[in-house]
């Protein structure tokens, strides 16, 4: 399926976007852009849930974001290796969808498949605007993104920027809440884990307040970049 999206949030696992941007897609949306997720495993390997539970759990977020798109391309959960066939699946989405900009892990966080899916969807980006970059019979139109920008979420980075996300922080967390298996709700069962306790959520929340401080906004998402971004004057600034 082909579709023209604005900005493509890519993930190695379901919920990383949720987790780290839902919010800044959802103003991007409410502006009148097309937005969409591409999560690159299903999460099999974490500590709670299954495979089939975080698919499910994906599309009841994505009916709360309002998601133009949402695919899954089924890589190997913990096994997010740089590969040809890896780089080729992800361009082959962005020639597909066709973003604006392109939302991308962090290129250094706690869990490994963040950092190894960060360089994959940089290097993906670039080689699906090559001409002569064709892996099947039939052809591809180039699309290379205008921009990728780098979300933060687990790592406590230093952000480049910031957006104010003061109005969808209500929308963001009920996206999050969709991945039942994974976070706190009541009369939950399961072992354990850094991010299922209630506290985690209070955690996100302050993280987003004190971004959101620096502009005088209640809460805020972070960005990073690895090139020059600019603006047309000192008044685009807040």
């Amino acid at each position: 399926m082909s579709i023209k999206l604005d900005i493509l949030a890519i993930a190695a696992h379901p919920d990383d976007v949720e987790l780290s941007c839902a919010a800044t897609l959802v103003k991007h949306k409410a502006e009148g852009k097309q937005i969409g997720i591409l999560d690159l495993t299903k999460g099999e390997l974490g500590t709670r849930g299954s495979a089939s539970q975080r698919i499910q759990e994906s599309d009841a977020s994505a009916k709360i974001l309002g998601l133009d798109y949402r695919h899954n391309l089924g890589f190997k959960d913990g096994y997010v290796d740089y590969s040809e066939n890896n780089l080729w699946q992800i361009a082959k989405v962005v020639r597909q969808t066709r973003p604006e900009i392109v939302l991308a892990n962090a290129p250094k966080d706690r869990h490994p498949d963040h950092g190894n899916a960060s360089k994959l969807i940089r290097d993906a980006c670039f080689y699906a605007g090559l001409q002569k970059y064709q892996h099947t019979t039939s052809f591809l139109e180039p699309w290379r993104p205008k921009t990728m920008y780098y979300y933060i979420q687990d790592f406590n980075l230093q952000p480049d920027f910031v957006i104010d996300v003061s109005e969808y922080v209500d929308v963001k967390f009920e996206s999050i809440k969709a991945f039942k298996s994974q976070f706190f709700n009541e009369g939950m069962t399961g072992p354990a884990t850094p991010i299922s306790g209630e506290d985690f959520m209070e955690y996100l929340k302050s993280r987003m307040r004190v971004w959101g401080r620096g502009i005088g906004a209640e809460y805020a998402e972070g960005f990073l970049v690895d090139r020059t971004i600019g603006v047309n004057d000192l008044f685009d600034l807040i």
